[in-house]
């Protein structure tokens, strides 16, 4: 029973670390890359490090830990998936968490990792290709024309609208002024706390009574399990019992006693049986009838 019990306990643990393993694969992984805001015109916007205004790209980090980019491609024609391989084995291709990295797409790779090799001002679509060049990550339609100095971009990481912003933010939120969070609207609403201190007790008793529901269930199912094998077990014995025939203690005594006297050699000569024993008498020449005198012949 114990084995069995243990068996569900190890199967649980491996699927909660198996989940657990799976979730955090599944989210360093490349998919959780966005196009976040692209400027195609940048004539008074931001320089590189070798001092050039060139169209740029920024890529947004949707997920809550880093993701490395290297290995990806970029393109502006979905013909040529492969059009740009992001370098591999490099730190500065890591986006940090909910973090944003910028491409210049000036048509010069030899200025280094973040330089496209191919411009955009004529592009209609960009898009984002996974390490095997065939795997679609995301992608935007440039709507044309596009101004210079106006970026297009989300309204916020995680909105699915575009528009265009007169302030262009490349590698940082679009929205540059400072939004209320939730945490302080909520505080806003309730400023003596009542709110969340209810909220608080309803969540801890939730999973209270959820942690019980577990457990009475899974106590009763092992419950269940060992009466219905002690159950089975007995029916085993009573099976046993009713093909072995009982001997009572009397013939047993006397089985027994049967088995002692004969390993002692101690037993009983019946009237009816003829006993034949060979006497051994010890030899000696003066005792044997050979040696005897005979009569003289007359």
């Amino acid at each position: 029973m114990k084995s069995i019990e243990f068996k569900y306990i190890y199967s649980f643990i491996f699927l909660i670390v198996f989940i657990v393993a799976g979730k955090n694969s599944f989210a360093q992984n490349a998919t959780d890359l966005r196009f976040n805001e692209i400027l195609v015109h940048n004539e008074t916007n931001s320089v590189d490090d070798f001092g050039n205004r060139s169209s740029w790209i920024e890529i947004f980090n949707s997920a809550y830990n880093p993701i490395n980019i290297g290995g990806c491609y970029l393109t502006d024609d979905l013909e040529n998936p492969t059009k740009y391989w992001i370098p591999t084995g490099n730190p500065a291709t890591v986006i940090p968490t909910r973090g944003y990295m910028v491409f210049r797409a000036g048509d010069s790779p030899s200025q280094g990792i973040h330089h496209l090799n191919f411009e955009i001002k004529d592009a209609k679509i960009l898009a984002l290709f996974d390490a095997s060049g065939r795997t679609l990550i995301d992608k935007i339609e440039i709507v044309q024309p596009q101004k210079p100095d106006v970026s297009y971009g989300k309204k916020s990481p995680d909105s699915p609208d575009w528009g265009f912003f007169s302030e262009p933010t490349p590698g940082s939120n679009n929205n540059p002024h400072k939004e209320e969070l939730a945490g302080e609207n909520f505080a806003k609403m309730d400023p003596m706390g009542i709110g969340m201190a209810i909220i608080a007790m309803i969540v801890v008793f939730s999973a209270l009574t959820i942690l019980y529901l577990i457990y009475n269930t899974t106590g009763r199912y092992f419950v269940r399990k060992a009466s219905v094998t002690r159950k089975k077990k007995d029916a085993d014995k009573e099976v046993i019992h009713e093909d072995v025939e009982i001997i009572s203690g009397e013939l047993n005594a006397a089985i027994a006693m049967t088995l002692y006297l004969y390993q002692m050699d101690v037993h009983d000569y019946e009237n009816t049986v003829l006993t034949i024993q060979k006497v051994s008498r010890n030899y000696s020449p003066w005792n044997s009838k050979i040696y005897n005198l005979r009569k003289m012949p007359k």
